[in-house]
């Protein structure tokens, strides 16, 4: 299938997703919103990947959400007419729901998504890779919370999900002030796990790590990005109730016997697809 706003190619049971905007600097126009949420739940449903890379075309990662998205949808823009203004701000919610859907699957997919980002991640840039399980830049990436530089407060996810991967006083000076957060910065506080010289090296390397996770059992990476979603939110006690309701629906001992199996003699072990969760496929 064509999208406008991304490239997906699926090989060894690895999906990676391209942003394919680097005139524009990936930025994220309306159709933009519509096509992610398509991709990531069609390869979350099916059986073909096991893991999504994430990475984008250009010398910049994502400038964050185009202005044409609110100029093509009235309800979102300002208005000087104030007759009807409590149905604007009720459509301006719901927009803004919608949106966060859009990188809400992301997290909720089964299959772990990791972001390969380069140059300039502003904006939504960052409301997205902070709904990916792990993150990777090049030496010359940046980081900014831009929403406070046009004068709104961020509301795609960014303030809901950053303060969960780097300390809560990092997040709040960063969102306050709209500075730049250099990729050197971002390893340090821990929101990006590795950096790369260039983007090259850093999708080769990205491309490995992904690799390695597909060859681990699918519905035991499942499980593990469940888990770990659930313990974020909750509290340990209910956390260890949920991974003990969790295999005991969803553990495969098959899976296991194949991972001793394999280890026994000496071989990569080959562990059955995800089994699709869509009609049709």
């Amino acid at each position: 299938m064509t999208y406008t706003c991304f490239d997906v190619e699926t090989k060894d049971d690895i999906a990676h997703i391209r942003m394919i905007r680097p005139d524009k600097a990936n930025s994220m126009i309306p159709e933009f919103w519509d096509e992610l949420p398509q991709i990531v739940n069609q390869l979350s449903e099916g059986n073909d990947a096991r893991a999504i890379v994430l990475s984008a075309e250009g010398r910049h990662f994502c400038s964050g959400m185009d202005l044409s998205v609110f100029a093509d949808n009235n309800d979102v823009s300002v208005q000087s007419n104030a007759k009807h203004i409590s149905r604007q701000r009720a459509s301006f919610r719901t927009t803004a729901l919608q949106l966060q859907r859009t990188f809400s699957c992301l997290e909720e997919s089964r299959l772990p998504v990791l972001s390969a980002i380069q140059g300039a991640c502003i904006g939504g840039g960052i409301d997205m890779v902070s709904a990916t399980d792990l993150r990777y830049a090049t030496k010359d990436a940046f980081f900014c919370i831009q929403e406070i530089n046009i004068g709104m407060t961020a509301d795609v996810g960014t303030l809901q999900r950053m303060p969960k991967l780097v300390p809560e006083g990092v997040v709040r000076e960063l969102a306050y002030t709209g500075r730049n957060m250099s990729a050197s910065e971002a390893k340090e506080r821990g929101f990006v796990n590795e950096i790369y010289e260039d983007q090259d090296a850093m999708d080769d390397a990205v491309l490995e790590i992904a690799k390695e996770i597909a060859s681990k059992s699918p519905m035991a990476i499942w499980g593990t990005k469940q888990t770990l979603n659930y313990g974020r939110d909750h509290s340990v006690a209910d956390s260890l109730e949920y991974i003990a309701t969790w295999n005991a629906a969803m553990f495969d001992p098959d899976d296991m016997a194949e991972a001793f199996m394999a280890q026994t003699e000496n071989r990569d072990a080959e562990f059955p697809d995800h089994r699709p969760t869509r009609k049709g496929i």
